[in-house]
Formats: C-alpha cells, sequence, structure tokens
C-alpha cells in the first residue's frame, strides 16, 4: 500500500466542529465547507436531455442564492450554504435536491445527478442567456463546447487568503486521481461505453486550461500562470481557469473541481470530507514546516489517466513514485493520512463507512454498467441514475 506519509498525529489549534485551524501564516480560521452539484434535466418518458432549465429554475425561484443556471439550459446547479459540519452539508444537499426534483416534476422533467447524458444530445446546443459569453467560447473552442453538457461536483474549502490557498494546493494536489476515482461515474457517454469509468474526467481535460494544476513555487507564480492562460488565447476570463484544483475566483476558498458528479448524497459528502481533511492536513504540515514530498507533473497526470479509466474498480498509480496499485489500496491510503482531521471533525465514521460501502457495491461507474448488462439497454442506465438521484 502507498505510504501516506508522516502526517498521522494532529498537533495545533482546533475550532468548535474540531477542524485543524492553523494556516501558513500561523493564524487560526475554522475550516467550512460549500458544494456546488450540477444536474441534468430530463424529460420524464423519454429521459433525454431537455432545455427546461429557466422554467425549473422560475418555479423553484425564492431561493436565488442556492439555485442557479448552468453552461446549457439542459443544467441547473444548487450552492450549498457555508457549512461547519458535515451533518450540516448533507442536510443542505438533501433539501435543495429535493426543491429542484419536485420544480423539474412540474415540467414533466426529472432531476439526473449525472456527468453526462449517457446518449447523445440531438441538435444544437441550447445555451443560457449568457450567449455572447458562450457563443465566443464556441468560436474559440469549437467542438470542445460539446463537453459543456456535463456535470461536475465543486467542493469549497475555506476560510483562505489567496497565499494559504495556493500553499495548500501544492500539497493537496498529490491526490486528485484518487478523488477522480472515488467518484467516477460516467463510463457512458453519446449512447457508447467509453471504455473508461470517468469520461467526463478525459474529456473536461481538452480544455487547455482544465486539467491538474501546475505547482506554484510562489503566489506570483500562480497569478502568472493564469495570466499566461489568459494571454495565450487558452481561457477567455478568469471563470475558464478549469484546473481540477484552484483557488477559487470568487471566494475566499480552495475549490477541488475533479470529481465526477454522482447520484448519492453520501458520495458527495465523502467527497467534501476528504477535501476539507486534506486541507486541515495541508495546513498542519506547512505551519510545523514539514517539506513537501516531491511530484513529477508526468507522474501525476498518468495518474490522473489512470484514475479516470479504472476508477475504483482496478488499478491506480502511486503520485509520488509512479507504481501501479489497486485503486482500493490508494484510497484507503488517502483515508489513512487524514484520519486524524477526519476525526477531529467528527467525520471518520462517515468516511470510513461510506468508503467501504463504495469498495463493496461498487463505483458509480460500476453501478452504472451492472444497470446496463441486465439489458443491454442504457434507458435502463438513465432510470437507474433518476431513481437514485431522488432518493434524498
Amino acid at each position: 500500500m502507498i505510504d501516506p506519509g508522516n502526517s498521522t498525529t494532529s498537533t495545533g489549534d482546533t475550532g468548535p466542529a474540531g477542524h485543524s485551524l492553523r494556516t501558513a501564516s500561523g493564524a487560526t480560521t475554522p475550516l467550512t465547507v460549500g458544494v456546488e452539484e450540477e444536474f441534468l434535466l430530463v424529460d420524464d418518458r423519454t429521459l433525454r436531455v431537455v432545455p427546461a432549465a429557466p422554467r425549473v429554475l422560475a418555479t423553484a425561484a425564492g431561493l436565488p442564492q442556492q439555485l442557479h443556471p448552468e453552461g446549457t439550459r439542459y443544467q441547473v446547479e444548487i450552492s450549498t450554504p457555508v457549512a461547519d459540519s458535515a451533518i450540516t452539508l448533507r442536510e443542505e444537499l438533501a433539501a435543495l435536491r429535493r426543491t429542484l426534483a419536485a420544480a423539474a416534476r412540474e415540467h414533466g422533467c426529472r432531476l439526473l445527478a449525472a456527468p453526462s447524458p449517457v446518449v447523445a444530445v440531438e441538435g444544437p446546443l441550447h445555451l443560457t442567456d449568457d450567449e455572447p459569453r458562450q457563443r465566443e467560447q464556441h468560436r474559440r473552442f469549437g467542438a470542445l463546447t460539446d463537453t459543456l453538457v456535463s456535470c461536475g461536483r465543486h467542493i469549497h474549502i475555506g476560510t483562505l487568503d489567496v497565499d494559504t490557498a495556493v500553499a495548500v494546493s501544492n500539497r493537496v494536489r498529490p491526490w486528485l486521481p484518487t478523488l477522480i476515482a472515488l467518484a467516477a461515474n460516467s463510463p457512458f457517454w453519446g449512447g457508447r461505453d467509453t471504455g473508461h469509468a470517468s469520461w467526463r474526467a478525459m474529456a473536461w481535460a481538452g480544455w487547455p486550461s482544465a486539467g491538474p494544476p501546475p505547482h506554484f513555487p510562489s503566489t506570483a507564480h500562480f497569478r502568472r500562470s493564469v495570466q499566461t492562460l489568459l494571454g495565450s488565447g487558452a481561457a477567455l476570463d478568469t471563470k475558464m481557469v478549469y484546473w481540477d484544483l484552484r483557488p477559487s475566483g470568487n471566494w475566499p476558498t480552495l475549490e477541488i473541481r475533479a470529481p465526477d458528479m454522482s447520484p448519492d448524497i453520501d458520495t458527495a459528502v465523502l467527497q467534501a470530507e476528504l477535501g476539507r481533511a486534506l486541507v486541515s492536513s495541508a495546513l498542519r504540515d506547512i505551519a510545523e514546516q514539514r517539506p513537501e514530498r516531491p511530484i513529477r507533473d508526468e507522474v501525476l497526470r498518468l495518474a490522473r489517466w489512470r484514475a479516470a479509466h479504472d476508477g475504483l474498480e482496478g488499478f491506480g498509480l502511486d503520485p509520488y513514485t509512479g507504481a501501479e496499485l489497486p485503486a482500493a489500496d490508494l484510497a484507503e491510503a488517502l483515508l489513512d493520512l487524514v484520519a486524524p482531521d477526519l476525526a477531529a471533525a467528527g467525520d471518520l465514521d462517515h468516511a470510513a463507512r461510506t468508503l467501504g460501502g463504495l469498495l463493496r457495491d461498487g463505483s458509480g461507474a460500476a453501478r452504472q454498467r451492472a444497470a446496463f448488462a441486465r439489458r443491454q439497454d442504457l434507458t435502463d442506465v438513465l432510470r437507474h441514475l433518476v431513481e437514485e438521484t431522488e432518493k434524498a
């Protein structure tokens, strides 16, 4: 099994919820978490995507800070309020999902928590009201904009100033492939099995501003890297900095963008718990001036691909050595690494139980393939996803 490193003892200050609070500068601040989830809207009968987002959001009006349009009119997004505990986060996710699902049913739709529509989208894309920007995207990036009809989960850990977020990013990035494997939920794309557990991770990596973030020796280097993306034409604006992990451009948080969207809420909460614990562990290491473990960018990129290909059921790569290991061992190594931080936050039991369930019952990708195997019918996959989504 991968050696998680010497990070098994928790020192430093803790807050009311038990999180490690020490930042790189020595100041203390409670670690909070918020989650953005993107959903597809599908017709109740055909289960194909429909451009119903404006109508559904109008029906669900009353939560303007939590419900939003997304890149296309096939999609809607929820943003949870800032949460101090995983219990609160789960309650918020469940309530917002129920609100959206009810609004969707009023318009003959169902809510689909899936990274892709599974079957091909027919006709031209129905863009959001931000059409000038999106039309410029389409003009500049062509067929890459087809990947806009995909859904991810973004986890915000805060409160972190940008200097701290950049320093923490360097220590969290080795574990992004494992987070991708845990969330892998997009084996089907355009009506066929892609041979990958997370095709969304591969499709999204086609954007020139996406993929693993660089290692940043300083905040100035981070800012120069963003400006290089803008100056080269790889991004229209800072909203198009699509790295798997980045200091948020809108909030004082570190934003984990790698995971696929998945229908079960406990997997969502697990991702948030692991993300916050990774940040807490990194903050402690920075405060105690522990050196970073070196990692080669080419190994990280290969580890990302292997995670997207195999998911949780196959093999992955040790991000530090490149050695091939069972993906389950890598997931358990991550849990071991951050167990003290999970325990301090009161999250360890839930995280261990949810991970155990995934290892026992299969990842989202494996469950989709099992649904398809019964009759070789993608409609069964869509129905399975809708039913899991609406269990909230």
